[in-house]
């Protein structure tokens, strides 16, 4: 074990007590679920424990949508390149309680690996960055920044549009967003692809209220089965695939693949449930639009009355692969939507934010430095992947840096469940990919030189 790697490994109390502590913080990003103070609480704890790592001048600032983003710095040595370090402490909502094996606002470890809400995305980078600052030092040889958003979970766009205002404030060479993670525990990974995002909410109307279902039952438009209806019309009845009309829906991925059994077990698939779609999984994850009903509004089991629903809403999530646009996505959900709806019923479409898909260049001395780090950390070669998920500061943080090189990796791999019940990190992860950014700071800056303009 080289001495950096026996440093990272004897911070590992620590950096467990860190995530316990963080942890213990219900820093959900929505007032009409938690208190905001909660969110204020964890900011002021990630500010604390950041300027004893070193930072100078970390302190918070208000962003557009009411959150507080913490923000601090480290000079540079003279000639050295800067590194962004972008992290988020606020945390999805538990969803379902019942469906916790644990109490999720409590760090309990189980199976050697430690459960709670927020352990992995993104309280667990969060820790991950602290056992690598505190590995080195007063030994960093480039500069830094930092910021650690405060409402990413909820989409709410506070920290993006700060940076368009500031962008000075995060100017850099090499940007680490950490809010992603390995294709597996021990196959160092960067992250190089987005998918981006397009949602909507769908209303059907076809009464002018609730009637009798033994009086009117029939001739009677059911807006409920009228909204199932349309919704089918998103995927092919055959395979589940997503099929929306005017879009590229046979995109195919060239990066490393997601093998059909470990998918299963990493998502909890059913014994004898297919998955949906055609194609390798890769290419259904990370190179096609993905549609996915995430809630309906309409008469409850336990309540409802013999009538026929009168109105029924869906909220239609759309999952953008890269070099495929946000708004034009929305605008073909939309179009297909309308046209699908049976029976006359009235449509309308509530547009809700879209993010964009983002794709990274690859080609620079950060990556190169990267590889370095992963391959000394993990004995193989640095993997590529695509993600689900879309992080929208990525293309700000394009736009406003265009040399600047943005890697995205972390702890969380598939096994984490982030966003379900029972998220959970591997804390040989947070070891190994605190390692790896230790030794990435110091490899990056033999190799780079500050040239980046804003």
């Amino acid at each position: 074990m080289t001495e950096l790697a026996a440093r990272i490994a004897a911070l590992m109390p620590r950096a467990k007590q860190d995530l316990t502590d963080l942890v213990a913080v219900p820093s959900v990003a929505d007032p009409r679920q938690y208190p905001p103070e909660e969110c204020h609480k964890a900011a002021r704890w990630v500010a604390d424990a950041f300027a004893e790592a070193g930072l100078h001048d970390v302190h918070l600032v208000e962003t557009a949508d009411g959150s507080h983003a913490v923000i601090g710095h480290r000079p540079p040595p003279p000639g050295a390149p800067t590194v962004l370090l972008y992290c988020h402490y606020d945390v999805q909502p538990p969803l379902d309680d019942a469906a916790w094996t644990t109490p999720p606002f409590t760090l309990t470890e189980r199976d050697g690996r430690w459960y709670g809400r927020g352990t992995a995305d993104c309280k667990g980078n969060i820790v991950m960055h602290l056992t690598a600052l505190r590995a080195l030092g007063d030994d960093i040889p480039v500069g830094l920044k930092f910021v650690a958003e405060g409402s990413e979970e909820q989409g709410t766009g506070g920290l993006e549009a700060y940076v368009t205002e500031h962008p000075e404030e995060f100017l850099a060479d090499a940007l680490l967003v950490c809010d992603t993670g390995n294709a597996e525990v021990g196959t160092g990974t960067a992250t190089i692809t987005l998918r981006g995002l397009a949602n909507l909410v769908v209303t059907l109307d076809t009464l002018k209220g609730e009637i009798h279902s033994g009086m009117f039952g029939g001739p009677a438009p059911d807006a409920l089965a009228a909204l199932i209806q349309t919704l089918s019309t998103l995927r092919d009845p055959a395979t589940g695939a997503t099929r929306i009309d005017g879009l590229d829906c046979e995109g195919t991925w060239e990066g490393v693949g997601y093998d059909e059994a470990t998918f299963r077990r990493d998502a909890g698939v059913l014994d004898g449930v297919h998955l949906t779609g055609t194609g390798t999984v890769a290419d259904r994850l990370w190179a096609r639009p993905a549609v996915t009903v995430l809630g309906i509004d309409c008469p409850p089991v336990v309540g409802s009355a013999a009538a026929v629903p009168a109105t029924a809403r869906a909220r239609v999530s759309l999952r953008v692969p890269p070099d495929m646009d946000a708004g034009t996505a929305r605008e073909a959900l939309t179009k297909h939507l309308t046209e699908a709806a049976p029976w006359g019923a009235r449509v309308t479409v509530e547009p809700e934010s879209t993010g964009s898909p983002f794709r990274a260049a690859t080609d620079g001395p950060a990556y190169t430095a990267l590889g370095e780090a992963m391959s000394q950390v993990y004995g193989k070669p640095l993997a590529f992947l695509g993600q689900g998920g879309s992080i929208p500061l990525c293309n700000v943080l394009a736009s406003a840096y265009p040399r600047a090189e943005i890697i995205l990796m972390g702890v969380e791999e598939p096994r984490c469940l982030i966003h379900a019940p029972n998220e959970s990190v591997d804390p040989t992860e947070i070891e190994h990919m605190a390692h790896v950014e230790a030794l990435f700071l110091k490899q990056f800056a033999t190799r780079a030189t500050p040239e980046n303009k804003p």
